[in-house]
């Protein structure tokens, strides 16, 4: 193994939030745009200052910015690391690992399901996985991780 302590077995792809948080992201972004929108009629907003416009322009944006890659979101498990698609893409590849656990919400893991916390040399990256075979690949490789020590 040169490029790495741990090598999946094979290459896992899977969505990063599962169904239940996206169904509880639907209702939320809903609720908000509902919400706005009746804002948007009790009050004269294109009588306020520019920069109060841009602020709920900007706070609009990222609403729909964020929904959009919340449902569109794909982790990636291959030879050559850990890559989860978002707004900005984060990359984490085998050599630079030096250790990785599992963190879950206790009564929750329904909704939010166990993450993957990954530490390299500089930093801590947290990795969602929304599917079965993402979670059993968290697993093996926190357990990897736990007999490397």
């Amino acid at each position: 193994m040169s490029n790495g302590f741990y090598q999946p077995a094979r290459t896992v792809t899977g969505p990063t939030y599962g169904a239940g948080f996206k169904i509880l992201a639907s209702v939320v972004c809903a609720v908000l745009v509902l919400y706005g929108i009746r804002i948007m009629l009790r009050f004269p907003l294109l009588q306020y200052g520019f920069a109060v416009q841009m602020l709920l322009l900007g706070a609009g944006l990222m609403l729909v910015l964020s929904y959009y890659w919340f449902l569109r979101s794909v982790l990636t498990i291959d030879a050559s690391g850990i890559r989860q698609t978002w707004l900005y893409d984060r990359r984490v590849e085998w050599r630079d690992v030096r250790s990785a656990k599992m963190i879950g919400i206790p009564y929750l893991s329904w909704l939010f399901p166990p993450r993957l916390v990954v530490r390299t040399g500089t930093a801590f990256v947290t990795f969602n996985g929304g599917s079965r075979d993402l979670l059993v690949e968290f697993a093996k490789i926190s357990l990897a991780f736990q007999m490397k020590k």
